[in-house]
């Protein structure tokens, strides 16, 4: 049983089917930023989930690998705090998700919202696969198999985690009752110490017939705190205090990330799909042709016509990266046409300019020694693997699959 603290732990992934704009470092990476200072992150290259929706054209998907990893380390990710590795060189997830296959019922694959959104999104692409059906499976997968306790996504991805949180608690009800399970669980309060062992069955039996959930998370920090137990008794005891078996796979949370939805060049979200990004590797006369060839107020026509900034997307980028008092000379302006749209953007583009080239010049500096990028990734599967197969090992014993 691996002795990490699920709480302390944080998994996210990002696929590699292209290279990185800004709404990524806004939405993502910025995210990870702080997170790595803060919790022991684990943050992997998708390139299995790539395939779910790529499978017939795989060709860039090696060389987005590398890049993407590049641009993370561009942007301040830092392998010393963080774990940083690849998908499908860590072959424990695969197999891990086979054997949560063979308990998941199908109709709660069907029923994760983005199933049906996505096929609808990418009509253009045959994803009547198993693959795009059983991605989420391989997300919980991902998750389970370090443990994590802490997944940050967006309140439209929180279905993601829960169905992960479901297929957990169905595991451990399943396989999580060892023989003899409650007399070991009962033996393994008696070393908690009288008193501690009194709390914990008051805490139990408030939670179990009155659903009182303080009492719930009460009864899981005293359990946390507890030097009379081992680890595995610890698990025992977590799983039989919610009336399960030994928690094997922990439930993960979801880290709500705050909404960061970049705009895009045309006003919609920024994506790669759309056509309307800034990427991280634009240089600074490409970052100034695009914002200046953006769509305006389409009430401006000609320079002396007023204008309402809330209906031109450039506002947007205005609220992302002006200060106040540039966002009162545009709003001013713009409505009494004292500016036109060419001055306008200015301030946009010195702004995005001033951000994404320090991050371009750092890209160019890693590409530059893509032997040490390359070192980094294979420490970081390497110490990806070594908890994977710790926790597929317990997996394996639940299962009953330990034998030789």
């Amino acid at each position: 049983m691996s002795a990490t603290d699920p709480g302390s732990r944080v998994l996210s992934g990002m696929r590699p089917t292209g290279q990185l704009h800004l709404g990524h470092y806004h939405g993502v990476l910025k995210s990870w930023l702080t997170l790595q200072h803060q919790y022991d992150c684990f943050f992997f290259v998708a390139d299995w989930h790539a395939l779910t929706t790529h499978y017939d054209n795989p060709g860039d998907i090696e060389s987005h690998v590398l890049e993407m990893v590049v641009d993370w380390l561009a942007v301040g990710v830092n392998p010393g705090q963080a774990t940083l590795f690849v998908q499908s060189k860590v072959p424990e997830h695969a197999e891990l998700h086979l054997l949560l296959s063979m308990m998941t019922p199908l109709s709660w694959l069907e029923r994760v919202p983005s199933y049906k959104d996505q096929q609808e999104k990418l009509r253009e692409r045959d994803l009547s696969t198993y693959g795009f059906l059983g991605y989420p499976l391989l997300q919980s997968a991902d998750i389970l198999i370090y443990r994590a306790g802490l997944v940050p996504v967006g309140a439209d991805q929180e279905a993601h985690v829960e169905i992960t949180r479901e297929i957990a608690r169905r595991f451990n009800h399943i396989y999580g009752r060892e023989p003899g399970f409650e007399t070991i669980a009962e033996q393994a309060i008696g070393k908690m110490g009288r008193k501690q062992g009194k709390m914990y069955r008051s805490l139990r039996k408030a939670y179990l017939e009155n659903g009182d959930h303080e009492a719930l998370e009460t009864a899981q920090a005293l359990l946390k705190e507890q030097q009379n137990i081992t680890l595995g008794d610890q698990e025992r005891l977590l799983g039989y205090l919610e009336g399960t078996g030994k928690m094997i796979l922990p439930e993960a949370q979801a880290l709500l990330t705050p909404m960061a939805k970049m705009p895009g060049l045309d006003g919609q979200k920024m994506s790669k799909s759309c056509g309307n990004t800034l990427g991280l590797r634009d240089d600074s006369d490409t970052v100034a042709e695009k914002i200046r060839r953006m769509p305006t107020d389409p009430a401006r026509v000609r320079r002396n016509d007023p204008g309402e900034p809330e209906h031109c997307p450039v506002w947007n980028f205005h609220k992302a990266y002006s200060d106040e008092k540039t966002r009162e000379w545009v709003q001013s302006g713009c409505r009494n046409a004292g500016i036109g749209c060419v001055d306008c953007k200015q301030p946009v583009i010195e702004q995005v300019i001033s951000e994404v080239e320090p991050i371009r010049l750092r890209i160019a500096d890693l590409e530059d020694n893509l032997d040490e990028v390359q070192g980094i990734i294979a420490e970081g599967n390497e110490r990806a693997r070594d908890e994977a197969q710790d926790t597929l090992k317990d997996v394996r014993e639940a299962m009953g699959l330990a034998y030789r």
